[in-house]
């Protein structure tokens, strides 16, 4: 499906004020569109004052120009904040629509670019256009990600809650409101199950490009390591482009398929869905079949049930976190006049679906 045209203006305008200035073929190979079509963008940009053009580059306005203070908050409107391409946590916005509407407030979302810092720029313009509250989810491909937005963060003067991450213990964000699934019952789920089936070797192939990912490796390996009936287990990268703090030892960026073959493993956690999917395929180029030679537990299940072998998955509440968010954040913006309250941190668990991709030794 086409992406309408002011989604694509407004990840242009963010990308470009993240960075203060860009290349428009950078801008163009990011956005998967063409050359023409951003200049046209900016063109348009530029008229209404937004941007700054210049011979292939494009620049921020923000250090040219004052600032207007912000409108006072009229109460009506709630910003979402999410990052683009995240079908994850698009569920999860999808939760908190359902709410924020049946509450009457207005939704003004905004889609942040893959590029570090760019939700702040969104988050201020939301503010400037009045937004009375801010539920965020940030990208976070790095722990240097995210304590680069703690400080604007820690210093907004509006009520604010963080979907799907988990402010650090101590950190400038320790006293936000968040809601989240509990990724380390959902490690549990996944041993578990494996373990049940008779599995005692298994190995864990995930992400580690977001807080959820590094939660999640970090809980698999902890569960494993303290597990009576675990006897070995490994990890590795689930996707040559999936780490983004490396340098990581060759074993951990092996093919599924050699560490299952050097660790003995029968079993297999795998994070996210799409990885999941795909590494099933290369186990099968590899002679490794589902669940015959391995059994397969995903992570996410967004698509996980789609596979020619429909794959067991852990499934986070996605939809579920969006929904407690928005009803959080409500009742900050209802008790705003009324002082302040205990901030919260609001944990959900996720769910186990048992599917053809696992079986009992």
């Amino acid at each position: 499906m086409r992406e309408p045209v002011e989604v694509r203006r407004q990840r242009i305008l963010a990308a470009v004020e993240s960075r203060g200035s860009a290349r428009v073929s950078d801008l163009a190979a990011e956005l998967e569109v063409s050359v023409v079509t951003v200049r046209r963008d900016v063109e348009e940009l530029a008229q209404e004052g937004r941007l700054r053009r210049g011979h292939g580059v494009v620049r921020s306005t923000l250090a040219a120009r004052d600032i207007p203070a912000p409108r006072p908050p009229d109460g009506d409107t709630v910003a979402v904040v999410v990052p683009e391409r995240h079908h994850y946590l698009y569920e999860s916005l999808h939760g908190a629509r359902s709410v924020l509407e049946a509450s009457g407030k207005r939704i003004a979302l905004h889609i942040a670019p893959q590029v570090a810092g760019a939700e702040r720029p969104l988050a201020e313009r939301a503010l400037e256009d009045g937004a009375a509250g801010l539920l965020l989810a940030p990208r976070w491909r790095t722990l240097a990600d995210e304590e680069a937005d703690h400080a604007w963060l820690a210093a907004l003067e509006v009520p604010a809650v963080l979907m799907e991450r988990r402010p650090g213990t101590g950190t400038a964000l320790h006293a936000m409101d968040s809601v989240c699934s509990d990724h380390v019952y959902g490690a549990h789920l996944a041993v578990e199950h494996l373990v049940g089936l008779g599995h005692r070797r298994i190995v864990f192939a995930t992400r580690d490009d977001s807080p959820t990912a590094r939660t999640l490796r970090s809980a698999c390996a902890r569960i494993a390591e303290a597990h009576p009936l675990v006897e070995a287990w490994a990890w590795t990268l689930s996707a040559p482009e999936a780490g983004q703090e490396g340098p990581y030892a060759p074993e951990e960026t092996a093919g599924l398929h050699e560490v299952l073959r050097r660790t003995g493993a029968t079993a297999a956690v795998l994070h996210g869905d799409v990885d999941a999917l795909m590494l099933v395929q290369r186990l099968a180029d590899h002679g490794v079949r589902v669940p015959e030679d391995c059994s397969v537990v995903a992570y996410d299940d967004v698509v996980a049930g789609l596979g020619t072998t429909p794959l067991t998955a852990v499934a986070p509440p996605k939809a579920d976190v969006g929904r407690a968010a928005a009803e959080l954040l409500l009742e900050r913006l209802d008790s705003e006049a009324a002082g302040p309250t205990p901030v919260r941190r609001v944990e959900l668990l996720p769910s186990l679906s048992v599917r053809g991709s696992t079986r009992a030794l």
